[in-house]
This record gives structure tokens, C-alpha cells and sequence, in this order.
């Protein structure tokens, strides 16, 4: 079975997880360290990302999930308010 995702939603996804991780000051081995989680491979677009990733990366920025896809829906090229 091949992967049917939209690969501009990837993106779009990856450029949300950068700019949550930026936003703190982390670098990619940070978030590694601190949730066991690859952000790299999540940034490149190249990897698709799981609900229970997303939420630990929501917990771990402190935000919802809601926020995180709306702001996606709603704005896909600016940075969050």
C-alpha cells in the first residue's frame, strides 16, 4: 500500500512544527531530548505524522491540537499569534 498523503499537508504540518520549536529557542536535538521524538524527520515533510505524536508535540508547546490544525486551516503561510 503506498502513502496517499497530501504532501502539501506534510508541509505544512513541518512548517508548524518548526516554527512551534523556533519559537522557544529549541533546536531539533532539545525536543529530541526532552520527548523522545524526531523532530527532524517531521521538519523535512518527508515523514507523516501520527495523532499521538501530534498531541505529545502540543503538550510539549503548550498548545491544543484544535489550535494547531486551525491555525493550519485558517492562515497556512503566517506564524501563530
Amino acid at each position: 500500500m503506498t502513502n496517499n498523503i497530501e504532501p502539501t499537508i506534510l508541509i505544512l504540518l513541518a512548517d508548524r512544527c518548526k516554527l512551534l520549536r523556533q519559537k522557544k529557542n529549541l533546536t531539533q536535538e532539545d525536543v529530541l531530548n526532552d520527548t523522545g521524538i524526531h523532530i527532524g524527520r517531521i521538519e523535512t515533510g518527508k515523514r507523516d505524522i501520527s495523532i499521538t505524536t501530534l498531541k505529545k508535540l502540543c503538550d510539549y508547546f503548550e498548545i491544543s491540537i484544535s489550535e494547531f490544525l486551525l491555525s493550519i486551516e485558517s492562515n497556512p503561510v503566517s506564524e501563530f499569534d
